[in-house]
């Protein structure tokens, strides 16, 4: 059972903690992370109906997952987000992680307490088997209480969070021995794990890995040499071992990826009684001094002689990896949606106090020396931007991990056809996630920033923190580019279509039945947007592909438009279905009607103000091919890099 506390703090009317009057100078007031239960509910309740998806899943820990069970999981993380995690983010941001010596790193003071808590939790085996320790649950559970710890702390969740994808490799890809030996400890918390990829001559291209794997006697273990550079939590105080996921070279393998062999490879060594040895040769050269996500140790690792052991098949290491970077994917997806609901509730209680000018429309405080700020239409259509990508973006992870969910069902009732079709799916849709809504939570934590003016540009108001630590979403686990390419050329062309077909035609049942059976006029009238946005997404990728078959370049000169219009588009197909549900429990009287009725605004808002964006998108991916590469390297700057 999972051992989580069920009570939550009262913080009081957040307002009162807000001086009543504040002018123009005054210092702004940051409040902590407050996890957004409402919303949650609504999309657990209202659009995905968790209790019927739950009791569907008859072989795959559904019949644990009560209603009961999911809010008290729900309501215990979000009491630990609340008042452990989320205190310790921003002085995390300003002490950062300290090198010690190549063996030790020390986390922030606050990091490793609220670690013992979370392992004393359960937390960590949420939906993990039983046999290794586990509590056997849907994984759609874990992802959905990530999103809170993401949000109140992203920086102490990146270390059980790449765990989760170690864990998630081992089960897919080892051996019985090595999951006997190394998934108790893992799945407990007491273990984390890494993945290790980069090398400082190749970043995104893998097929320049370097680091070799000799075997060792009989050939059961394998000596790991190499460097790896930007291994995030590579060391850390947290627990007493750490179980490395290493990509290297066995002798005489194939040049490039199809050469690559994939190597667990611990901290520790680990005796046959399941106890600890001597360290393994697993050397730390340094952490680096980054723009953002101080709380995480990013690390140089140097293995120099250590023991490792083969995961899954020789020379299929990157595709045995890919477990672990879809987990890191979906995971960086959420980081998005994070950013964009952290700075939206930094922006939210700010523009509801701050006074500044008066209403173009009319005084709206006539008892203060100025209007607050929310009343100015430029600062309500960032913050409903805001609103919109945090929102839309929980849809959207929410499905994901739903989808999962179903695949898994499917893999243990055999039906191995419809398990390929979801995966099919999933491929689709990871990209999507990963690259749109990356980039989508930079702009929300930009328009944050920006809706402070000045104050946002001070460190101690936690709005700044937000954007530094979201940038690199968009770098790591692949760069928008590598996404969009992964998407349009990998997953829709080279695929004939095929995903992406099954995709729209899903979209096309779902929005046909809300235009002629919606629940309201601004549903029928939206669902036809849908449709018509999803036709023109199918009609560019024919045209991309028509235009890519004289030369190839068109698919990477298009591929980033192209992955933002399919965000914006799929985007749009889910704030349909929330409109949709919104407007049902309106009719039916049910609920808080003022929220239902924010909801319906919302999808207004994202309909009229930022699904056209998708026009630009259309127009641009199909940017004549000599505009860009016409012109000759020497001709990009007569003044430098000559």
């Amino acid at each position: 059972m999972l051992r989580v506390r069920t009570c939550r703090m009262s913080y009081g009317p957040l307002r009162a903690l807000v001086p009543a009057a504040r002018g123009f100078h005054s210092t702004p007031m940051v409040l902590n992370y407050k996890a957004p239960m409402t919303e949650i509910k609504f999309l657990m309740n209202d659009v995905y109906k968790l209790e019927e998806h739950y009791a569907s899943l008859k072989l795959s820990g559904g019949d644990n997952a009560t209603p009961d069970m999911v809010e008290m999981i729900m309501e215990g993380m979000a009491t630990f987000c609340e008042q452990e995690l989320s205190p310790l983010n921003e002085s995390a941001d300003m002490e950062g992680c300290t090198y010690v010596n190549e063996h030790e790193v020390r986390t922030p003071p606050g990091f490793k307490a609220a670690y013992d808590q979370y392992v004393e939790g359960g937390w960590q085996g949420l939906n993990y088997p039983e046999e290794y320790g586990g509590q056997g649950l849907p994984a759609s559970l874990a992802v959905l209480a990530s999103e809170m710890a993401a949000t109140s702390n992203w920086t102490w969740m990146m270390y059980p969070g790449l765990s989760k994808g170690a864990i998630n490799t081992i089960l897919a890809h080892g051996s019985q021995d090595l999951k006997d030996k190394y998934l108790h400890q893992m799945v407990a918390g007491n273990w984390t794990g890494t993945m290790c990829l980069t090398e400082p001559q190749c970043g995104s291209d893998l097929a320049l890995v370097k680091t070799k794997a000799e075997p060792i006697g009989d050939g059961s273990k394998y000596k790991i040499e190499g460097t790896k550079i930007f291994i995030s939590c590579g060391e850390h105080d947290l627990t007493e071992n750490i179980i490395h996921c290493v990509l290297a070279r066995l002798p005489g393998a194939p040049a490039g990826t199809r050469g690559i062999s994939l190597f667990l490879v611990p901290k520790r060594k680990v005796l046959d009684d399941g106890s600890l040895g001597d360290l393994n040769g697993v050397k730390i050269g340094r952490i680096e001094n980054k723009m953002g996500c101080h709380g995480s140790s990013t690390c140089v690792i140097n293995f120099t002689e250590s023991e490792g052991y083969l995961i899954g098949e020789p020379n299929r290491g990157l595709n045995h990896m890919f477990t672990f970077i879809n987990t890191s994917r979906i995971g960086t997806a959420i980081q998005g949606v994070a950013a964009a609901e952290a700075s939206y509730q930094n922006a939210l209680w700010y523009a509801k106090d701050r006074l500044a000018m008066r209403s173009l429309s009319g005084i709206k405080n006539p008892d203060g020396p100025a209007d607050p700020i929310i009343v100015h239409p430029d600062v309500r259509r960032m913050l409903l931007t805001q609103k919109c990508i945090a929102e839309g973006g929980r849809s959207m992870v929410y499905e994901c991990a739903l989808l999962a969910d179903k695949m898994k069902e499917a893999e243990l009732a055999g039906d191995k056809a419809r398990a390929a079709a979801i995966d099919d799916d999933m491929g689709l849709l990871t990209p999507i996630l990963k690259g749109f809504l990356t980039e989508a939570g930079v702009e929300a934590a930009n328009h944050g920033i920006q809706i402070y003016g000045g104050h946002g540009y001070i460190q101690e108001n936690k709005q700044e923190q937000v954007l530094r630590d979201v940038r690199i979403s968009a770098l790591w686990e692949g760069t928008t580019g590598i996404q969009a390419l992964d998407l349009l050329g990998r997953k829709v062309l080279q695929q004939k279509m095929k995903p992406l077909n099954r995709r729209c035609s899903e979209i096309y049942k779902q929005a046909f039945a809300l235009l002629t059976g919606g629940s309201s006029s601004a549903v029928k009238k939206h669902a036809f947007a849908v449709l018509t946005h999803t036709l023109e997404w199918q009609i560019l990728t024919y045209r991309i592909a028509s235009k890519a078959m004289s030369n190839k370049d068109v698919v990477g000169a298009a591929s980033v438009d192209y992955l933002f219009l399919a965000g914006y588009v799929t985007m749009a197909h889910h704030f349909l279905r929330m409109e949709e549900a919104a407007n049902r429990q309106l009719n039916a009287k049910q609920g808080d009607a003022d929220f239902y009725q924010s909801k319906i605004q919302t999808s207004r808002f994202y309909f009229d103000h930022i699904l056209p964006r998708t026009r630009a998108h259309a127009k641009t991916a199909l940017t004549p091919l000599p505009a860009i590469m016409d012109m000759k390297p020497e001709h990009f700057s007569f003044d430098h890099a000559l």
